[in-house]
């Protein structure tokens, strides 16, 4: 199955990574997490995406899924759903650099009526080589924007 050419800038993307991630937040204690996020081509204009996250001790903490589509080789959009009750639309730049690209995602959060209220989001990712880089601010529960998360994984780990 060939790649759709649309997704040529991101193809590198594709495949399982796995590392390390601090979270942080104004209502809550500092703690650390494993992250594993995985990026499947399924031979649409679009990338299907899973991640998953989990504790020192194993226990598991977050997941969402959703879809990662290039609207032109310039911008992206990241189609997001999360079992805490929101959906998020993601868009932004996509940069490419000599080994990979960035793009800051700013979102539009849609919060189910048993939803603690998530007011907007802030995506950046950064891939460089074998390294996938991911910082994540939200302003959520009367915080405003706010860092939240930041992880990095490695290809294949």
């Amino acid at each position: 199955m060939a790649l759709h050419p649309t997704l040529a800038a991101v193809a590198d993307l594709i495949g399982t990574w796995l590392g390390e991630g601090q979270g942080e937040y104004p209502t809550i204690e500092p703690f650390s997490y494993t992250e594993e996020v995985t990026f499947t081509d399924v031979g649409k204009p679009f990338l299907h995406y899973v991640q998953r996250t989990w504790s020192p001790s194993g226990a598991p903490m977050h997941t969402e899924t959703g879809f990662l589509r290039i609207a032109d080789a310039a911008a992206v959009e990241f189609v997001l759903a999360q079992p805490t009750g929101q959906t998020e639309l993601a868009e932004g730049p996509l940069t490419i650099t000599e080994d990979g690209f960035t793009s800051r995602l700013e979102s539009r959060v849609v919060n189910s009526a048993t939803a603690k209220h998530v007011e907007t989001t802030v995506r950046r990712i950064e891939l460089t080589g074998d390294v996938l880089t991911t910082n994540f601010a939200m302003a959520a529960v009367g915080v405003p924007l706010t860092h939240h998360l930041a992880s990095q994984m490695h290809r294949g780990c």
